[in-house]
């Protein structure tokens, strides 16, 4: 029976040891499926060469044709090192579930002593019996972690489409204001050159040719913040896009696309959002592991410490025959002084703190999804307002007043007054068209998730709670 004192430890941990694994995957399976139901987009992690390869010649093909929001939203999903770094993070949650899944390794060691001619060697194997004996619930909380570690890199991909679709959104409309700027500049110019030869021949006052000059002044202006505004944007949509150095020529529409038809009709947005809401489903989980710690926390709340040695000791003494020795040594903690009535307490708030916050995010993901749907129908009927009513009268109003003109009926500051009118008008259908595009971004981030960042919040106190193998 003594032979056998170090085998049950060996074989416990033989037999563990053989229960974790990495997965094929690397966990991108989940974000994977996540992506393609909320956006239809695909998702790569690239880790080897082909990969890199097959990534690159994908990002070709896109960037051969004008970037539509979508195209755009797919290149940065292969292309955006950010999001790798995301992926990168999940692989090293990856690691952190095995490593938790892994039994404490055992500890050899061995001593000789000698003196007056006698020895003695001693040989331990120490096993940390309360890690061994914990280690199912510890690795059941590991893999809710890497559980959530994976809908955090899904969140992070959502919310790299959100940035990019926004940002497309606004270099887009930022480039349909530059052309109408550019049209309208050189109307002004043509108009105040005008206004400059009426005034020399005496049929323009200096009022009527200083309102013209100044009209021209502020539209060159105006194109001037424009342009600058147009390549800022450009600058943004490119770094989200991940393009450098040759590809930075890459293409997008100058006009937004034209209005649907009818807008989406959302009955039920706070069922869909608090069932789709990626970071939702994260606290969620957080519950659930913080769930689990607890029950593992006051289960184990007496002992924090239980090592079990296997011990083989041999003695040599020139007096006496050789002897051997063989038994085991137990150590663990005396609660004297702490019962682990802190460590428990410190679950239970952690525990509640969470549930409290998953309450107060289940109440904001409902009162963001109805104001963004809210804004959505909103700037979608401002728009077509725009489209249908305001910009076909302007287009009246011109020809009529052109016809005018012609016959000699109304004078031609009367029709530059209608020009700058409609020149206004332009620029709001543009402004309400692209407020609309992103309120329909928004909404699509409401219901799925992927919106900025928050701050955040008090780390998980999990990793305290529960005892880790070797805390003594």
């Amino acid at each position: 029976m003594r032979h056998l004192a170090i085998a049950p430890i060996l074989l416990l941990t033989s037999a563990l040891a053989g229960c974790a694994s990495f997965s094929p995957d690397g966990g991108m399976g989940v974000v994977s499926d996540v992506t393609e139901q909320a956006i239809g987009k695909d998702v790569a992690f690239v880790r080897t060469k082909d990969e890199a390869a097959t990534v690159d010649a994908a990002v070709k093909r896109l960037l051969a044709r004008s970037l539509t929001a979508d195209a755009a939203v797919q290149l940065a999903l292969l292309n955006n090192k950010g999001l790798q770094a995301a992926y990168n993070e999940l692989a090293l949650a990856e690691t952190d579930l095995v490593a938790d899944s892994l039994p404490p390794n055992p500890t050899f060691s061995v001593s000789r002593i000698t003196g007056n001619g006698a020895s003695e060697v001693e040989r331990q194997v120490v096993g940390d019996i309360l890690a061994l004996a914990t280690l199912p619930a510890r690795s059941e909380i590991a893999r809710e972690r890497f559980r959530q570690a994976q809908l955090r890199a899904a969140l992070a991909t959502l919310r790299l489409a959100a940035e990019v679709r926004r940002s497309h959104v606004a270099a887009v409309a930022a480039n349909e204001m530059v052309a109408l700027l550019t049209d309208a500049k050189a109307t002004a110019e043509s108009t105040a050159q005008l206004a400059k030869k009426l005034g020399e021949t005496g049929g323009m006052n200096k009022l009527d040719q200083a309102r013209e000059q100044v009209f021209y002044a502020e539209i060159t202006a105006d194109l001037a913040s424009a342009r600058q505004n147009a390549a800022s944007s450009r600058e943004r949509l490119a770094r989200l896009l991940g393009l450098w150095d040759g590809d930075l020529g890459f293409q997008i529409p100058n006009k937004l696309p034209a209005l649907p038809k009818r807008p989406l009709e959302q009955p039920s947005i706070e069922v869909a959002a608090v069932g789709h809401r990626v970071d939702l489903q994260i606290a969620r989980m957080e519950i659930i592991a913080l769930a689990k710690a607890l029950d593992l926390t006051e289960a184990t709340r007496f002992v924090t410490l239980l090592d079990v040695a296997g011990i083989d000791r041999r003695t040599r003494d020139p007096e006496g025959p050789p002897f051997k020795e063989r038994g085991f040594d137990v150590q663990f903690q005396i609660p004297i002084f702490d019962g682990g009535e802190v460590r428990v307490r410190q679950a239970v708030e952690t525990y509640r703190q969470a549930m409290n916050r998953l309450t107060e995010k289940a109440i904001n993901v409902r009162s963001e999804a109805r104001d963004a749907y809210r804004v959505y129908r909103s700037t979608y009927d401002i728009a077509s307002h725009y489209q249908r009513e305001v910009l076909p009268l302007r287009q009246i109003i011109t020809e009529e007043m052109q016809l005018r003109f012609s016959s000699m009926q109304v004078d031609v500051f009367a029709l530059l007054t209608e020009a700058r009118q409609r020149l206004g008008s332009l620029r709001a259908a543009i402004d309400a068209k692209r407020d609309f595009w992103l309120a329909q971004s928004d909404l699509q981030t409401a219901i799925n998730g992927g919106g900025p960042a928050a701050a955040p919040s008090t780390p998980s106190a999990v990793a305290s709670t529960a005892p880790a193998a070797g805390d003594h």
